[in-house]
């Protein structure tokens, strides 16, 4: 998901990351379940917001299974057919980095056996996107907006979802870009936000994170980090979770 946000310069960008843009690359709901450790069934009838979403398919697999889902990216401006010319440029960028030996190291094999399943897991959970699209696209399922200024009511979704857009590309997106990310998500949740993962492009810790997290506490939004099964990447293996203050 691209922002307005200004750039900055960064002094150790992994490859895997190394476009001028974000990457229009997406996952299914079997990996939502894990990354953020989300009971989808718990949220039938219920309200829930992915930002930063891409071709990820949990949109259109959430809604049939009951849950309200809507899905936020700047790219769903575009024409079904240019999306799927997106969709086979990143992925091919993405998994031609992930194959080279620097980069295979850093895969874990949890939830995958090889990087090919990896792939054709994630190529097929774009194709469900790209149905759903094309069918649902007009019907506010899927909305043309970025971060961090969402066209939503405050508290419109019970849970709001980001994932692999905050810390991941220091080139696009600075401090202040997190701070105010953090603050909108918030806004337009009723009850939690969730961000997947909380590392940098490298697999390391965010190193700004304790800063964040009191500049989150100074809008009134408690955040903690939470363990989760599922790691593809080295450094994947939390979320964040942010509520508002007093409400855990």
């Amino acid at each position: 998901m691209n922002s307005a946000a200004p750039a900055r310069a960064a002094s150790s960008l992994s490859p895997i990351f190394d476009r001028p843009h974000v990457a229009f690359f997406g996952r299914s709901l079997a990996e939502y379940r894990t990354c953020f450790t989300l009971d989808h069934l718990a949220w039938r009838g219920r309200s829930v917001l992915d930002v930063a979403s891409g071709p990820s398919s949990f949109t259109a697999e959430a809604r049939r299974a009951g849950v309200e889902a809507v899905a936020v990216d700047p790219a769903y401006a575009d024409s079904p057919d240019h999306l799927a010319g997106r969709i086979e440029q990143d992925y091919d960028h993405m998994f031609r980095r992930l194959r080279e030996p620097g980069n295979r190291s850093r895969l874990r094999w949890q939830r995958f056996r090889s990087l090919a399943a990896a792939e054709a897991d994630r190529r097929a959970a774009a194709a469900r996107f790209l149905r759903d699209f094309r069918v649902h696209r007009q019907q506010d399922r899927y909305v043309a907006a970025a971060l961090p200024q969402l066209p939503f009511l405050d508290r419109a979704f019970d849970l709001v979802l980001c994932a692999h857009l905050l810390f991941l590309y220091p080139m696009q997106h600075d401090f202040a870009f997190y701070v105010a990310a953090g603050i909108e998500l918030m806004r337009v949740a009723r009850e939690e936000v969730r961000i997947h993962p909380v590392c940098g492009p490298d697999g390391g810790a965010y190193p700004e994170l304790a800063r964040l997290q009191a500049a989150w506490a100074q809008a009134g939004i408690t955040s903690r980090a939470m363990p989760v099964t599922r790691e593809f990447l080295r450094g994947t293996s939390s979320t964040l979770v942010l509520s508002r203050e007093g409400r855990r």
